[in-house]
């Protein structure tokens, strides 16, 4: 198979690079974590997680502010909301500066999930990157944010 890159004697073929960005990788890694959450009767998704995560990092902000930092649309925004909120992990309130914006704040329920689904997703990391060296992650990281500025 044709080589496309070679660096420090790591190289990607086409087929690698077709699964990277096929999102092969990322729904393997999802796949992982969401079964270890359940595992351990963490009951939140992947997805709600990542919200969850820019919440416990600053809390009550707009479900448009949730969309830009997850990068996903507004529909998907509403419906990981809806399900966070039928779960009683956040409320929605009216944004008093602007009647448009609704702010999403934690409960407790919200705040007390950070610490066991934080470990669970943690330890899940560990387990995918072990075997791989400090070097080889940076490696990567870099290679990922060239792709990224480059899109960009």
């Amino acid at each position: 198979m044709e080589n496309i890159m070679e660096n420090t004697g790591t190289q990607l073929q086409k087929e690698e690079i077709f699964k990277l960005l096929s999102g092969k990788l990322l729904m393997l890694i999802n796949r992982y974590s969401q079964n270890r959450l359940k595992q351990v009767n963490v009951n939140i998704t992947v997805e709600q997680w990542s919200v969850l995560t820019c919440l416990w990092e600053k809390d009550k902000v707009t479900q448009q502010a949730l969309s830009d930092i997850t990068r996903r649309d507004k529909a998907s925004m509403t419906r990981l909301i809806d399900n966070l909120e039928k779960s009683h992990l956040v409320v929605r309130v009216p944004d008093s500066s602007d009647r448009r914006a609704n702010l999403i704040y934690l409960t407790q329920k919200g705040i007390e999930a950070k610490k066991q689904a934080s470990e669970v997703i943690g330890r899940a990391i560990e387990d995918i990157m072990k075997f791989i060296s400090d070097d080889e992650i940076d490696f990567f990281r870099n290679i990922l944010n060239r792709i990224m500025d480059n899109i960009n």
